[in-house]
């Protein structure tokens, strides 16, 4: 009997998701307001507050609300940052072991590789400007690695904006979050930060040349180097 009830809430909170979603989708519920509270749910749709808790933990895990103990979950409008979100616990098992970060920091390379290739043959004036401001910035926090650990990141993230991929900014937010506790836990020097920043000068010129070959030579160097950085923080084998 109690294994007939279960499957009646799990069908149950399977349809509640269904509902839901479909009100998200249509914009009747809008992107940054709360679900109607628990209470009104479960009188509208009938529901216990079981069924509606497994419901909202669905949707939390697609990417379409954002639950938070003692709060009423917010809506997020479906759109490549939310779907990328949604992998992140994936991403954080597979962060568990310096196997799963090696193979997670190559696919940032192989990305950020096929970017600066397109930056050095497609950016515009604005592109260049863009990343020289990123790049001067990254320059003057040479003495301050906090403030050279955000602008290092935003130097990264002009690339991904130079392709005009709406999705890829978005992969870039995400790397930055899945590996920042390994960044975090490693020395920050400035001249661990003085060498970086003539990484991505290297890179910054040969874009400007409009040398792909010289783009992406410059960029695998520098984040080879990164990851020979962790390593030696972790005591691992490059």
């Amino acid at each position: 009997m109690e294994h007939d009830t279960d499957r009646k809430e799990s069908r149950a909170s399977d349809e509640v998701v269904r509902l839901l979603s479909a009100k998200i989708q249509s914009g009747e519920y809008s992107d940054g307001s709360p679900l109607p509270a628990e209470r009104s749910l479960m009188e509208e749709l009938g529901i216990s507050r079981t069924v509606v808790r497994e419901a909202v933990q669905s949707l939390s895990k697609q990417g379409l609300v954002v639950a938070r103990p003692r709060h009423r979950p917010i809506v997020r409008k479906p759109g490549y940052e939310a779907a990328i979100s949604a992998l992140e616990s994936v991403a954080t098992h597979l962060l568990d072991n310096m196997t799963g970060v090696r193979n997670l920091f190559d696919t940032r390379i192989m990305i950020e590789a096929a970017l600066v290739r397109q930056a050095a043959k497609e950016a515009n004036r604005e592109d260049i400007a863009a990343l020289k401001s990123a790049l001067e910035a990254n320059r003057a926090a040479i003495a301050d690695s906090d403030e050279f650990y955000r602008t290092d990141n935003a130097f990264h993230g002009v690339l991904y904006d130079i392709s005009r991929n709406p999705v890829l900014p978005s992969i870039h937010k995400a790397y930055s979050t899945w590996l920042e506790p390994q960044w975090s836990q490693m020395p920050r020097l400035p001249e661990r930060n003085e060498a970086n920043y003539d990484a991505h000068r290297r890179i910054f010129d040969a874009i400007l040349l409009r040398d792909p070959d010289a783009a992406e030579d410059a960029l695998r160097e520098h984040l080879n180097n990164a990851w020979k950085q962790v390593c030696r923080t972790f005591d691992e084998q490059p």
